[in-house]
């Protein structure tokens, strides 16, 4: 049994007959969430907007009940979230991608959806779960660290690096006693981060393992069991919690 499995069967105590909300837990990072909170004894709500998806993932962990829709219709998300016929213990947000566009071919409009969309999404999910989610639960969001080095096609990815923490950190005293938290998460090697760099992908695995700290890639069973801690922890609110294997202390 590996040792994030391990920090799994660990939280069973706390999670046994709770109830997780994950939106984008169709893949990736929620999916891998999803399966934690299952072995822990926990049941899910899985969003995603991939149906076909979506399917295989709710035939794999049973859940509570699925839903599909784009978390970026965000009257569509809080719609859900304050529809759910009981009060829930953590909703996680893993939906959304970041958007690495030269500043020569930025559409204006394109980089106000990207920035205000992961803005409004928080907002919502935060308003809804004010009166959804039970006192001392959590809602736990992704956001990334990459955009705090400055690079070209990086702005907008760093203003959004910038903004999430301070949402965060006033968003927990918004909607108190409910804990909100944010995951600062450097490469991890996901379906999206293949989707993005496609034939560039192993290429970027190698050069990590060589250069990260860790001596490996984070994957999304890492992310995963930090997202579990924050669920568990109920002393950790407001809050920017790092996971990049020590990316941001070297270069590249």
């Amino acid at each position: 049994m590996s040792a994030v499995q391990e920090a799994a069967r660990g939280t069973g105590a706390a999670l046994a007959g709770q109830t997780v909300v994950v939106v984008g837990g169709s893949a990736g990072i929620g999916l891998e969430t999803a399966r934690q909170v299952r072995a822990a004894g926990g049941q899910v709500v899985l969003v995603a907007r991939n149906a076909e998806r979506l399917e295989r993932a709710a035939r794999e962990l049973h859940p509570l009940s699925t839903a599909t829709f784009d978390a970026q219709d965000t009257d569509r998300l809080e719609r859900f979230l304050r529809e759910l016929p009981d009060r829930v213990d953590h909703v996680m947000v893993t939906a959304g991608s970041p958007s690495y566009t030269p500043l020569d071919e930025t559409d204006l409009t394109d980089a106000g959806k990207d920035f205000g969309g992961r803005i409004a999404t928080m907002l919502a999910v935060a308003r809804a779960g004010r009166g959804k989610v039970r006192a001392g639960g959590s809602l736990v969001f992704i956001g990334g660290t990459g955009g705090r080095r400055p690079a070209p096609g990086m702005s907008v990815v760093a203003a959004l690096t910038a903004a999430l923490p301070a949402l965060t950190a006033g968003l927990a005293l918004d909607v108190a006693p409910v804990r909100v938290n944010l995951i600062a998460a450097g490469f991890v090697d996901t379906p999206l981060s293949a989707s993005l760099l496609g034939d560039q992908l192993e290429a970027r695995r190698e050069h990590l393992r060589k250069t990260l700290p860790i001596g490996r890639v984070v994957q999304p069973s890492d992310v995963a069991a930090l997202a579990l801690h924050l669920m568990t922890n109920d002393a950790l609110t407001g809050a920017t919690y790092d996971i990049d294997g020590g990316q941001q202390l070297v270069q590249g």
